[in-house]
């Protein structure tokens, strides 16, 4: 394929802002470099009161935006067919020659084959899926929904030109569940979310945070259900006193999932005033603040695709006690300052916090920069 050939970048726009969105904007940016490239954004995701994150939609908490080269359209609405219509006058302008669909979501499956089906009637591009999530539990437990998501997914994963995960499990698990033939599912990884800025003085972070205690334990990123949070507090409240003396255990991070059952064991512990939970979806000008706090940052999820948070830890320096599960296993192995337990593990997490505090070390970020991502993209579509 020629260099001149454009790509059309789909994903969600900052109003629903999550970790996609982040890397919507990190993979456009970065392709911009390479090709001529456009992007259309779901904006508007479902009713906001059915969301679990409502308290930050629409609000500017994100530095990142899109290039200036780069055409933007922001984008459809889920029950605004007049948005629909524009984005399909938005592909008519750019005659992509390529699309790239983000999945993360089956809530947005209809715009998803929208765009798939004004594709087929325009300049028939080809078209690639990109997974983040090969199926969402929560979404799996709610049977309309569940009905909905195979009915639509079945619809939009047919006669794609190619498919791309962020690990060998995560390919085996799509081709698997969906029967896509292997060959035809790419694995590209994740790249780094390292545009929070640098790592800043430990002291002075855990000063301006309010933080008195020596060692940080650091949880971040949307509190659900697959996290395993209460493995860590339980974790932490096994230390040793006179390490708990010195020792906060900081959980940063909106509440999506059993809310009441988390505060309530925050509550009930012995040691709750060195538990200090923050409900918010932190604004990208305090991320710094709470990884230059952390003397170690614990992921104990139960299962995973890939973590955005891990990516963030990593190009901070910081050591990451993370469970052993899925494309984490892969995404995770080439970085020294990770430390592996079993998913669920309460006494491997505990050894080996207990093992990194004090330990001070800032470990080198994995060469996952956006630009050698990138060239992975171009290979694969030169390939189709």
């Amino acid at each position: 394929m020629a260099s001149h050939k454009s790509i059309c970048i789909v994903g969600p726009s900052k109003r629903f802002l999550s970790g996609i969105s982040y890397y919507t904007i990190r993979l456009a940016n970065a392709m911009s470099a390479e090709k001529d490239v456009s992007v259309v954004c779901f904006r508007q995701l479902l009713p906001t009161f059915l969301f679990p994150g409502k308290s930050h939609v629409g609000k500017d908490i994100s530095d990142l935006s899109f290039s200036p080269e780069i055409s933007v359209f922001d984008g459809m609405d889920y029950n605004n067919p007049l948005t629909w219509v524009r984005a399909y006058n938005f592909i008519q302008l750019h005659k992509p020659d390529v699309i790239v669909l983000q999945w993360w979501t089956s809530s947005v499956a209809h715009m998803h084959l929208l765009l798939k089906f004004f594709a087929s009637v325009l300049n028939k591009p080809k078209i690639i899926i990109e997974f983040h999530e090969v199926v969402d539990p929560f979404e799996e437990s709610i049977l309309p929904i569940r009905l909905y998501s195979k009915i639509t997914g079945k619809l939009l994963r047919k006669n794609l030109d190619a498919y791309i995960t962020h690990s060998e499990s995560d390919k085996k698990l799509v081709a698997e569940r969906y029967a896509i033939a292997p060959e035809k599912i790419h694995v590209i990884p994740h790249g780094l979310y390292d545009q929070y800025g640098k790592v800043l003085d430990s002291k002075e972070a855990k000063k301006t945070l309010s933080i008195k205690e020596e060692f940080v334990i650091l949880s971040f990123g949307l509190i659900r259900k697959y996290k395993g949070i209460p493995y860590l507090i339980r974790a932490f409240e096994q230390l040793p006193a006179e390490i708990l003396e010195k020792s906060k255990l900081l959980i940063v991070g909106e509440i999506w999932e059993d809310r009441k059952e988390l505060l309530d064991q925050i509550e009930a512990s012995p040691y709750s005033g060195r538990i200090t939970i923050v409900d918010e979806y932190v604004p990208d000008e305090k991320v710094s603040l709470y990884f230059s706090a952390a003397d170690v940052v614990v992921l104990p999820y139960l299962r995973a695709s890939q973590s955005g948070i891990a990516h963030i830890a990593m190009s901070f320096g910081k050591p990451v006690v993370v469970s052993e599960v899925g494309g984490l296993k892969e995404s995770m192995a080439g970085y020294e300052g990770t430390f592996f337990v079993p998913p669920g593990d309460v006494e491997s997490i505990r050894q080996t916090i207990l093992n990194l505090l004090g330990k001070n070390e800032c470990y080198e970020a994995p060469d996952q920069k956006w630009d050698k991502i990138i060239n992975r993209y171009i290979e694969l579509i030169q390939s189709i």
